[in-house]
């Protein structure tokens, strides 16, 4: 087999809760207008026939805790607070059940998006990949297996940029739940161990500065961090 000719950055990996290996980053889909109130802010109103997703890449994704520079080409930089749900075993036309028994973990996770390009590209009908699919964009905090953590309806979500609260909701307000966006998402791709599912942000979303330190949180799961330099 031929050499190639020059070498790829490896994709991170997330720590987990109690396990010394941690779990490789391989595909992340997520899951756009999933709260109703973060839609309606954004002056759009919830699809409810059926989820709709955007995918980000892996090695454009960073660990909680990192220090990363804002980022070129954007003057509105927005944090997104979001429930990381990890798959960990294959899964194809799920039914509820088997949506479910497919989770290994959950965690947090930061979406960072350039709001200005992406609303300038989809006013045009254009893809929003350079509002969306960014360097040091997608933000993991460590995973809690799924056997020690469960999504209920009442843990609270928030975010809070420089100690100030912007985002504050509980899961309860998830218009497609877990198993729902599993069964819908593995209709059209074969899911596998490595897949990440982001499932949607609050109401609450906003701007941030160099200079900034966001820190949210998901009841019972690990916090997430992320600080901004110029």
């Amino acid at each position: 087999m031929p050499d190639n000719l020059f070498s790829l950055p490896d994709p991170i990996s997330i720590p987990v809760e109690g396990v010394e290996a941690t779990y490789p980053v391989g595909r992340i889909f997520c899951v756009g207008r999933n709260y109703a109130a973060h839609a309606a802010e954004m002056g759009n109103e919830v699809d409810r026939e059926a989820p709709f997703y955007f995918t980000k890449s892996a090695p454009n994704a960073v660990l909680s805790g990192a220090t990363v520079p804002y980022p070129p080409g954007t003057e509105n930089f927005h944090h997104e607070m979001e429930l990381a749900v990890a798959i960990g075993k294959s899964v194809f036309r799920a039914n509820s059940a088997e949506a479910m028994e497919a989770v290994y973990a959950y965690g947090c996770a930061l979406d960072m998006t350039r709001r200005d390009l992406q609303i300038r590209e989809r006013n045009k009908q254009r893809p929003w990949d350079l509002g969306k699919d960014l360097e040091n964009g997608t933000v993991f905090a460590p995973l809690t297996r799924s056997a020690d953590w469960a999504p209920s309806d009442s843990k609270r979500i928030h975010l809070s940029v420089n100690g100030e609260v912007r985002q504050d909701a509980t899961l309860e307000e998830l218009i497609w739940k877990i198993d729902e966006i599993i069964c819908h998402l593995s209709g059209f791709y074969h899911l596998r161990p490595g897949d990440l599912i982001l499932t949607g942000t609050p109401a609450g979303v906003g701007p941030v500065q160099a200079g900034d330190v966001l820190e949210g949180g998901i009841d019972g799961l690990q916090p997430i961090s992320l600080t901004l330099t110029p």
